[in-house]
Parts: structure tokens; C-alpha cells; sequence
């Protein structure tokens, strides 16, 4: 009964986004992106010879989770290709012509019918599906072949659907994994308790992608003469909800700090509305000038892919969407040894959970707490320098996750005659 409302979820899903497409663009992207699919994707593997590693992400940041994997295994076993999809248009649209994959493609619905042809076009030697992403006639279709399955960076609560008295079917496909590698033991214990073993301690990829990130960070002049060698005060990924907490505080610091802002999505119109509020002391990034851009005390970020870079020339960072459903990425910001601010719905996030207890982050709820906060770590300096090492040296005590997941993976992946 529970795979019948499983699949009829499914067939609605897929049945709303086409109803909505015409009027929501990443609805439109998500239907539009999957019409054709099948020929177009016998099309692109015609006449390849070399065994396949698929990896999956649902968007952007689970690409950014799974990519020192996917890097270190073309670099280590060159002969195989390397299969990417996305779930959502935000990963896919942004990485659809990451050179680090041979085929890039979105994910048909997980229905029986699109998986077993999926599979059967595709026919991967490794499936690796990276943190949240559990679909069952997917996964299915992996066991039944007799394909590796294996789940990374993964992690678990006890409140989620797999670990409830009625929770079988969910717990079920759990177990159709052929390995599962945790970010944390409380998440292993999770799976064990409820008959999942074949599990393993690995801890959380986003370590060696960060560190990586920040060690091959791109230079930026237009924003190192927008700094001008004064206090940067960084906000990563804000929503809304952010920005009116932050507003009153940007206004209160113009004088003595400057200011870009990152937002989560880039809408022309929310963008020029936001730099209303600054009286002509704000600049759109792509309308900037190196010879001018100092002039301006507020730098608004309007395109995609730079954030990691730009917490280089940051003093302080605020990341956003903790006044929402959850906090973005903390770890591109803290290796740069950077005080953190942020909401306060961040307890789904172990890493923010630990930033805060070393006193290297500060949620806050208001912006009279984040004026507070910000000053207490502002009128410090030795304060400052020891968030700086007390994040450096956290950040390298939990990297190695992708070097012990590549260790389990020589089991599928050495024995055949295509390793370089």
C-alpha cells in the first residue's frame, strides 16, 4: 500500500510541475529540461565503449558535496566516464557543461518504467548517490542488475520517515544501497538500530571541497578595488527573511564597513529593488567599473558562481536562509578563517553546530542581537585571530572523507581490466 501512495506521489509530482510550468520558470526548466529525454540521451551515448560512473546530485550544493569524488575518480580511473544528473534546474542549469563529467543530464521521474530505461541505456558499473537523494524504483532497478549502489556524504535524524513504526517501505529502500557513508557515527547508529549495516563512517566531502576551493580561489579585481583594504562584510545566499533582519544593520554600519551581498536567487527586479535602499552608495556588480567601484560602499552580486571566491576579501560573512527552511553553506565562508552570523533554524546542520560551539559562528535572531554580537567580535581583535585558527585547524581535523570513500571504492572499481 505505501509503494501505491509512493508512486501516486510520484505520478502528481510530475503531473503539478507540468501544470505550473507555464507560469514558474524553474518549473518550466525542470519539464522542459526531461521532453525528448530518452532519444536525446541514446543519442549522446551512441557508440561509447568505455564502462560508466554515475553520479547523482538533487541540485547545486549536493554537486558541490560529490565533486571531489567525481574529480578524484577521473583522475584515478580515467578509462571509466563519468555520468552526471541533476534533479533540480538550479544544479543542473548552472553545471550542465562542467568539464568534469562526460554526459550531464537531468533525472527522469523515479517511475519503474524511466528507471529501467535509464539504467539499460546508461549501464553503469557504479551508481553513487550523494546525501539526500533515496529513490526507489532507481535503486531498485540497481540491486535487481546487481549494480553498486552507494550512498555519500550522507546524514540522518531520527524524526525523518525512515526510522517511524510506519516507516518500512522507506527503511526498505535504504537497504537496497550496497554501502551507505555517513558524515557522522550519530547518523550510523541511526541505520544500524534499524537493521542498516552495511554502513560506514566517512565523514562529510564538503571539508575537501571547500579546502580545495579556497586553495584554487579566483582572483577578482573588480571586487580586491572594491574592498580597497578596508572591512568587508560579506552576506552569502540571503533570502528575504535575511535581508530585513540584515537591512537595519547594513544601514548602521555603511559608515565604517562595506558590504556585498550575494543573494540566493538573482531577480533583476528584487535586485534594483534592494539597491533602492541604499541611495545610490549600492552598484550592481555586472554594471561596476575597477576605477570606480570604491565609490560605492554596497556591491550587489547579480550572477552565479562566484561566492566561494568572494569570501577571500571578506572580515565578516552572514550566510543566509536560516530564517527559513535551512542554512546554506557555512564551510565556504569559515576556511577562510571568517566570523560567522547567521539565523537561528541551523541545528540540521552539524557543521554550523559545531562552528557555533567553538565560538567561531553566532546566531542570532534579530538585528539588534546581530549588532550585538558583530560588536563583541568587532571591538576584538584577538578574538578575531582566534576564530581565524580556531576554524583553520576544525577544517582540517574533518577533511579526508573523499580519500576513504575512494578506499571502498577500489572494491568495484579495481577489478576489471579498464583501471589506468
Amino acid at each position: 500500500m505505501t509503494k501505491l501512495f509512493y508512486n501516486l506521489g510520484i505520478q502528481f509530482y510530475g503531473l503539478l510541475l507540468q501544470t505550473t510550468a507555464p507560469f514558474h520558470a524553474k518549473a518550466g526548466k525542470w519539464v522542459g529540461g526531461r521532453q525528448k529525454f530518452f532519444p536525446a540521451m541514446t543519442e549522446k551515448l551512441a557508440g561509447n565503449k568505455q564502462p560508466v560512473i554515475w553520479f547523482h546530485c538533487a541540485s547545486l550544493g549536493e554537486f558541490e558535496q560529490g565533486r571531489p569524488v567525481i574529480e578524484r575518480i577521473k583522475q584515478e580511473y580515467q578509462a571509466y566516464k563519468i555520468a552526471l544528473t541533476f534533479f533540480s534546474p538550479s544544479g543542473y542549469e548552472v553545471r550542465k557543461n562542467y568539464a568534469g563529467a562526460d554526459y550531464i543530464f537531468y533525472l527522469p521521474l523515479d517511475t519503474a518504467a524511466n528507471a529501467q530505461k535509464f539504467i539499460k541505456l546508461l549501464q553503469p558499473h557504479l551508481a553513487v548517490f550523494v546525501k539526500y537523494e533515496f529513490w526507489y524504483h532507481y535503486l531498485f532497478e540497481l540491486d535487481k542488475r546487481q549494480i553498486p549502489a552507494i550512498s555519500i556524504s550522507a546524514v540522518f535524524r531520527e524524526n525523518q520517515l525512515f526510522f517511524k513504526s510506519y516507516g518500512s517501505f522507506y527503511r526498505n529502500i535504504l537497504k537496497l544501497f550496497t554501502h551507505i557513508f555517513t558524515q557522522n557515527e550519530s547518523s550510523a547508529q541511526l541505520l544500524r538500530q534499524a537493521g542498516i549495516n552495511q554502513v560506514t563512517v566517512a565523514g562529510d566531502t564538503r571539508f575537501d571541497r571547500v579546502l580545495q576551493t579556497a586553495a584554487q580561489a579566483q582572483k577578482i579585481p573588480l571586487v580586491a578595488s572594491f574592498k580597497n583594504q578596508e572591512n568587508v562584510f560579506i552576506i552569502g545566499s540571503s533570502w528575504p527573511a535575511d535581508m530585513q533582519v540584515l537591512l537595519p544593520f547594513i544601514q548602521e554600519n555603511l559608515a565604517t564597513l562595506r558590504f556585498i551581498i550575494a543573494p540566493h536567487e538573482i531577480h533583476s527586479t528584487e535586485i534594483n529593488k534592494l539597491i533602492q535602499n541604499f541611495a545610490g552608495q549600492a552598484i550592481r556588480y555586472s554594471l561596476a567599473e575597477a576605477a570606480t567601484v570604491s565609490d560605492y560602499r554596497v556591491l550587489v552580486i547579480d550572477n552565479v558562481g562566484l561566492l566561494a571566491s568572494l569570501y577571500q576579501y571578506g572580515t565578516y560573512a552572514y550566510i543566509g536562509g536560516a530564517f527559513g527552511k535551512g542554512l546554506h553553506n557555512t564551510l565556504e565562508a569559515a576556511v577562510f578563517g571568517l566570523p560567522l552570523f547567521f539565523g537561528p533554524n541551523f541545528t540540521k546542520f552539524q557543521e554550523a553546530i559545531d562552528l557555533v560551539t567553538l565560538e567561531c559562528a553566532f546566531p542570532v535572531h534579530n538585528t539588534a542581537e546581530l549588532s550585538k554580537k558583530f560588536g563583541q567580535v568587532n571591538s576584538d581583535p584577538h578574538k578575531q585571530i582566534l576564530i581565524k585558527e580556531t576554524a583553520e585547524k576544525y577544517l582540517a581535523q574533518h577533511a579526508g572523507a573523499t580519500t576513504k570513500i575512494l578506499a571502498a571504492c577500489q572494491q568495484w572499481l579495481t577489478n576489471t581490466a579498464w583501471k589506468v
